[in-house]
C-alpha cells in the first residue's frame, strides 16, 4: 500500500513539474499582455479560494504562527549567509 502511494506522489510531482515546464514555454512564447492576466485570474482564484475556507479563528492563529516562524527562520538563514 505505501509503495503505490508513494508511486502517485511521484506520478503528481512529475505531472506539476510537467505542467511548470509547460508554463514557462508559454510565457517565453507569449507577451505579458496575453499570459500576465491569465496568470492573475489563477492567483486570484487561488487566494478567493483560500479566503473561503471555513476555519476557526484558533486554526487561523495556528497557520500563522507557522508562516511567521517559516519567515524568522528563513530570514536568521540568510542573515548567517
Amino acid at each position: 500500500m505505501r509503495d503505490a502511494l508513494d508511486q502517485k506522489h511521484e506520478k503528481d510531482r512529475e505531472r506539476r513539474v510537467e505542467a511548470v515546464k509547460r508554463w514557462v514555454e508559454y510565457i517565453q512564447s507569449k507577451p505579458p499582455e496575453t499570459w500576465g492576466p491569465q496568470q492573475n485570474a489563477v492567483v486570484n482564484g487561488q487566494l478567493d479560494a483560500a479566503q473561503a475556507v471555513d476555519i476557526s479563528a484558533s486554526q487561523r492563529k495556528h497557520v500563522k504562527d507557522i508562516a511567521n516562524a517559516i519567515l524568522t527562520e528563513r530570514d536568521h538563514s540568510d542573515d548567517e549567509a
